[in-house]
């Protein structure tokens, strides 16, 4: 279970710009859940997701797994058991080393550094399997570099190697912008499969509200830091695409956007 206690975060804090974003704000997901968030611009999204990561500091509050803060952890700590998939399909990869070398610096995560080879050429049948159960055709192109990849390609491998170890969580921020609609629509199918196969705790930000709708047993709408709206299970699988789209309007001329 991860859970958000009582956070506080403020931007540009003792400045003109003073922005409270989160106030004494609270939000628990449970193991297992996929949840979707949506909101306008400003609304809180990313910046949940980078508390939750660790990326931004809080003024207040705490963030726990399992009742047992994590506030404190080092990076290495957190993403030992978290994987995180950003916008960007050049953010998290290597464009200068091959397909191959990224994946076997994904298959140590969390393994002690020592003097040996980074890439383990006995588990290049592993990796090949791994990328043809994404069904892009890249199991025969592992000495590419990843810089040669098409965008859609490069997330696809990010999502393959953010999960390449035992997680409990997969953050995905966004991870579906920069992408052409066909191509999104692979991603967002391998997301699901990948997060329903490893039974992972999975937080996803997009601004597809389709998606928000069709995937995940847990929807949130959020507006200026607060949950607007929160759905899960029978109640997230009988919501429809009017239903989030009034509501995010509504908010949207609320808020004067």
């Amino acid at each position: 279970m991860l859970e958000l206690r009582n956070v506080t975060k403020v931007y540009n804090a003792g400045t003109v710009s003073e922005q409270r974003l989160f106030q004494d704000f609270s939000l628990t997901v449970e193991e297992g859940q996929f949840v979707a968030i949506v909101g306008g611009n400003g609304s809180g999204k990313t910046s949940l997701l980078n508390i939750i990561c660790g990326s931004i500091p809080i003024e207040a509050g705490d963030v726990l797994v399992k009742g047992e803060s994590i506030l404190k952890w080092k990076d290495y700590q957190r993403y030992a058991t978290m994987g995180r998939v950003y916008q960007d399909p050049s953010a998290g990869t290597c464009p200068n080393l091959t397909m191959l070398e990224n994946l076997s610096l994904a298959d140590n995560k969390g393994k002690p550094f020592n003097l040996r080879r980074g890439v383990d050429r006995r588990r290049t049948d592993y990796y090949r399997e791994q990328l043809r159960a994404l069904g892009l055709g890249l199991e025969d192109k592992l000495n590419v570099k990843m810089g040669s990849l098409s965008g859609g390609q490069r997330q696809a491998v990010a999502l393959l190697m953010a999960t390449m170890t035992p997680l409990r969580f997969l953050i995905l921020d966004e991870h579906t912008a920069a992408l052409d609609p066909k191509t999104a629509e692979v991603i967002m199918a391998l997301t699901d499969k990948v997060v329903r196969e490893k039974r992972l705790t999975a937080v996803m930000v997009t601004h597809n509200l389709r998606y928000a709708v069709e995937y995940g047993d847990r929807i949130l709408m959020m507006n200026q830091g607060r949950v607007a709206l929160d759905r899960a299970g029978e109640e997230k699988r009988t919501i429809s695409m009017e239903d989030i789209l009034t509501m995010f309007n509504k908010i949207s001329i609320e808020c004067g956007n």
